[in-house]
Parts: structure tokens; sequence; C-alpha cells
């Protein structure tokens, strides 16, 4: 995703473009809505990812927080795990590194990335919690890594010119030291290998739904910053929804990646796919997508959604105008007060808006904007499976 599924793209790229565009601002506030939880599963404390494009790590590690709990059956919060984001993150850089040299640089290096990078690490590296390695050493109490993120990139496309006409074998030696410097280095005693978990890193599958490749299928998901090539499986629209539904009906949580530059993506709260032209913002992570704090709309007519089929889904892929945005972590399911459906959604912006850092998505924003969900195979309908070919 694109920095953070999930990923945020390089700000310095979108300011450019949007600087001069106002931000348009959707006519929908949560103060218009009152929201009945259906379904609500066990997630772990809300985190702020600040200035780094890593919302795909932060949604993923929720997403497996929540599997380990339901896994263990724990039911005290106090014994939830929380998960290094940096260790993963560190991982992530050093394995992008050493693929983009193999790739002689055509391969995306920044910050945003997809579940499957962090699925790889775990299976690959482990884990780490969080009281055991912060990975932040260059004074900042949350993520900052504008700096960070331009001397790795800047390092291995020194590396990529292979002045020498032969590569060393100790230019990776110093990607480490470059990590080691910014995130310190790894209390290697502290390291969670993933079957200690108590889950199983080959039970998780991808999904998504285009026409572009034939149904019941798998492929890599078409987003730069899936440089892991991961592939997800592609399903019919109905069937996509009903594998978010059977799994969070069933006490399966879901890893959500997709475009969150609609104006109907608030700062407030709320998630809902109204018909005006997306634009983004530029700033931090937030404000690149919901605009600044002091953006509220003047007045709060009722608001009408789009209607979301498999054709018009195709056709906002195909356009751009759904986009590799954001990662977040679907956990249950609500209703507003004119019995509309919608998804409780974990957001990595902190405890903020109306919700204190949670998104209630409504059914069509999710049908029209999800790019792909990772979800635990039993949370799958057996029918959905077995037209796959996976037990």
């Amino acid at each position: 995703m694109k920095k953070i599924v999930v990923s945020a793209v390089l700000c310095c790229l979108v300011m450019t473009a949007t600087q001069a565009q106002p931000r348009q601002v959707a006519p929908v506030h949560s103060d218009d809505y009152q929201f009945t939880t259906v379904k609500e599963l066990p997630i772990t404390s809300i985190k702020n990812q600040f200035r780094s494009g890593t919302c795909w790590c932060f949604s993923t590690l929720s997403f497996l927080e929540s599997e380990v709990i339901r896994a263990k059956g724990l039911k005290d919060p106090a014994q939830y795990p929380d998960f290094s984001e940096m260790f993963v993150i560190r991982k992530a850089y050093y394995d992008r590194a050493i693929k983009y040299v193999r790739l002689d640089g055509k391969l995306n290096f920044a910050a945003g990335s997809d579940f499957g990078d962090v699925i790889e690490v775990g299976k690959t590296y482990g884990f780490i919690n969080q009281a055991d390695y912060s990975g932040l050493q260059y004074g900042y109490d949350l993520p900052v890594q504008g700096e960070l993120d331009a001397v790795l990139k800047g390092y291995v496309e020194a590396v990529v010119k292979n002045p020498n006409r032969k590569l060393t074998k100790v230019w990776p030696k110093g990607v480490e030291g470059i990590l080691d410097a910014y995130m310190g280095e790894i209390p290697q005693d502290k390291v969670i290998k993933a079957d200690q978990l108590g889950i199983n890193l080959d039970d998780y599958i991808g999904f998504t739904s285009y026409t572009h490749h034939p149904f019941y299928t798998a492929f890599a998901m078409e987003v730069e910053d899936n440089w892991r090539w991961t592939p997800s499986w592609n399903v019919p629209l109905d069937e996509f929804m009903a594998i978010i539904d059977n799994a969070v009906n069933n006490g399966y949580t879901v890893a959500w990646g997709g475009d969150v530059s609609e104006p109907g993506f608030t700062r407030d709260g709320l998630a809902i796919l109204v018909d005006m032209e997306a634009l983004s913002a530029p700033g931090s992570d937030q404000e690149r997508w919901v605009g600044k704090a002091d953006e509220k709309p003047a007045e709060k007519p009722t608001v009408k959604e789009i209607q979301v089929t498999q054709e018009l889904r195709q056709e906002m892929y195909d356009e751009k105008t759904s986009t590799d945005d954001h990662g977040m972590h679907l956990y249950g399911i609500a209703k507003d007060q004119n019995g509309q459906k919608y998804y409780l959604i974990k957001n990595s912006w902190g405890v903020t808006g109306n919700y204190d850092g949670i998104w209630y998505m409504s059914e069509n924003f999710v049908k029209g904007k999800t790019l792909n969900i990772l979800v635990h195979k039993k949370a799958v309908p057996k029918e959905i499976l077995k037209k796959i070919g996976i037990k």
C-alpha cells in the first residue's frame, strides 16, 4: 500500500502537484450520524505512524495482534501483544535494499509496502515486542522518517551505479550501519520466532476483485509499493464482500488496504463514498489524506453515496481514481441511524477524530475503494476456498 498496503506516495512529489489546489471537503460530518455496533472484535491500542509512510506495517501488525488474541483466547487487555513496527520496517528496508540492487534500481525504493511484507518479515526474522525495540534513535518520540528514507535511497542508488564495475561484499553492511544509526541495534535475544505466536503465518491469504485478471486466479497487485510482488486471489465483488462479512461474523478481523483520498474520507472518523472528485492534501500522512484540523464542511446536507458495481470498481482502478493510499485494520460491523451498514476501522494516526482513532467506513466505500485485504483462510467461506483450490 502506498505509504503505508498501504502506502503513502512520496509526499514531496504530491505536494508539488497539489499545493495550489484546495482539498475538496465532502458535506459529511460525524455529528450527522449515530452508530450502533453490530459486531466488534478485540483490537490492541491505537498507534501513530506520524511522519512515516508505514501504514502497511502498523495495520498488518495490528491485524496479527488481533489474530494472536483470537488464537490464544486472550481476555485481559493487559495480556494483549504489542509488536514493534520499527523492527519489521527495519528488516523490510534491508530486504528491499538487497532486491533493489539485484534489479539494478528497477524497483520502487520508498517507505511504502504491502501486507505481504510483514508476513515475509515475520517468517524470515520473527517479531519483537515494542517494549524491547522502539526503533527510534534519532531524537523523536514518534516516527519521523524523511531523512532516513532519503539516506537509504541515496546509498542504494550509489551502489547501483557500481563505480568499481564489480560490487563489493560489504555494501550490505552499509545498509545495516545506516539502520543501526537511525533505528538502533536489535536485541537478538528478544526476537520472537513466528511459531511461538500461536498462529501460522502460512494461513493468511490476500484477496482482491478486479476484471483485468481472471477470477479465481492469483496475481500481484500492480501498485508500486507491492515490491515483494505478493499475490492476491481475485474473486467477484459479491464474494469479496462476503469474505469480509464472513470473517467478522466468525471472529476474524481483516487487514485492509485502499484509497483514502476521497473527500468523503473525513478527519473526524467517517468514510463515505460521496460523488465528488478525489483530491489529496499535502503535509503529514494524516493531513495528506484528510486535510488540516480546521477544514470542516460549511453545511451538513443529506449525502447520497455512489452505488458500486464490479464495472465501476474496475473503472476507478483503471482511471486511477482508486489508488493505493493507506492500510488500516477492519474489526467490526455497525449500522447508522438509517440502518445502513458500516465497518469499524482502526487507523494508525493516533487517538484522533470523534471516535478516538476509529473510522466508520460505509459498505459502499469498502466496495469501491478497497484495493485488497488479508485474512485467515478459515475466515473465507468454504465454497470460495474450493473455487481457488485451497483447503
